[in-house]
């Protein structure tokens, strides 16, 4: 197993895996974006169903491989710690744009159902892990899980319905419309592009399970605590992919992919917990009740209402190269993992 290896080759092939994972995942950015263009699909349902799904893959792979060898509660706190991890991308993302907040850049109504959509499957995500899962009809399977997936596959039925029909559009003039943000750049064809997407989403999946299984070999070399492996250093590694498709969406000017990124990879995540509950054969993963897990997924709720009151609210002002929402959603993440280190298993 890759998490048996030596501290230095753990660490040099962590350092390979996230090139390798940087590199597809930039390339992803603009194909997709300009896939979804061809398809008469908007930029920010094409982040959250395609750039999201393909961006999670590395979850999925951690997920699978922890429950499978008997480490369920790491596969869980993996999912649900990203969550707040991946809302942090959004202020790194706003670190990269100069002069105006990226809050008041996102101009689709969808992207922001997106976000409620996951606050709501998040919270019902950290109920059930604090009150734990009940098995249902001795399938070793729970009825959380199973609820959460077909919840998350409505959720995002429910999105792509309703980007056909807005409720409204923002106006003003700061960023631009998602669906005129730049031309169709790429000459390759529509079957081209879909290959390339597949091959970087292949890159992803394989580099990623080694940037988390390498993770966690690295912190049980440094003496870190499991908790805290999921909710930092593996959230982390398996987080790279979303960083680099979101710098590229934002120099093409794509701001509602590089967000629906995010918020489609949340998506994901919630649902990959019945990944964890299949793989895991000796009961529901989530049977006993865990206070960890439960405010780590809290504080994704937190951070993605912070957001999204963010681009409510849509002032472009920044403060160090930060919006409101951006500081805000900071101070709540280093308050949040301090109360996580206190209660850390």
């Amino acid at each position: 197993m890759l998490k048996d290896l030596p501290l230095l080759v753990a660490l040099g092939l962590f350092s390979a895996g996230a090139v390798a994972v940087w590199m597809a995942g930039g390339r992803l950015a603009r194909d997709i974006s300009d896939l979804a263009g061809r398809l008469g699909m908007s930029q920010g349902f094409a982040g959250m169903v395609i750039l999201g799904g393909i961006t999670s893959l590395p979850e999925i792979a951690t997920a699978g491989s922890a429950a499978l060898t008997g480490s369920p509660h790491l596969a869980i706190t993996n999912l649900l710690g990203t969550g707040s991890v991946n809302i942090l991308l959004l202020v790194v993302a706003d670190l990269m744009i100069a002069g105006t907040a990226l809050a008041a850049l996102v101009r689709s109504s969808s992207v922001l159902l997106q976000g409620l959509l996951g606050m709501v499957l998040m919270t019902a995500a950290a109920v059930l892990v604090l009150i734990g899962d009940v098995e249902m009809a001795s399938t070793g399977v729970g009825w959380g899980t199973t609820g959460l997936f077909v919840a998350c596959a409505g959720a995002i039925l429910l999105a792509s319905r309703y980007e056909k029909h807005p409720g409204w559009t923002a106006t003003g003039k700061q960023g631009q419309s998602e669906r005129t943000a730049g031309p169709d750049e790429s000459h390759a064809s529509t079957l081209m592009l879909t290959l390339r997407v597949a091959g970087a989403g292949a890159v992803i999946l394989v580099a990623g399970f080694v940037l988390s299984q390498t993770a966690d070999g690295i912190a049980a070399d440094t003496g870190i605590g499991t908790g805290l492996v999921g909710i930092t250093l593996l959230a982390l590694a398996t987080s790279l992919p979303e960083l680099s498709s979101i710098r590229t969406a934002l120099a093409i000017k794509r701001y509602d992919l590089a967000v629906g990124d995010v918020l489609g990879t949340n998506l994901f995540n919630i649902a990959v917990l019945f990944v964890v509950d299949v793989a895991y054969r000796d009961g529901p993963a989530m049977a006993e009740p865990e206070t960890f897990s439960g405010v780590a997924a809290l504080l994704a709720v937190i951070m993605i209402g912070l957001y999204l009151a963010g681009q409510m609210a849509r002032r472009a002002q920044t403060f160090l190269r930060l919006g409101l929402s951006s500081w805000a959603i900071l101070g709540s993440y280093a308050g949040g993992l301090t109360l996580l280190w206190y209660i850390r298993p």
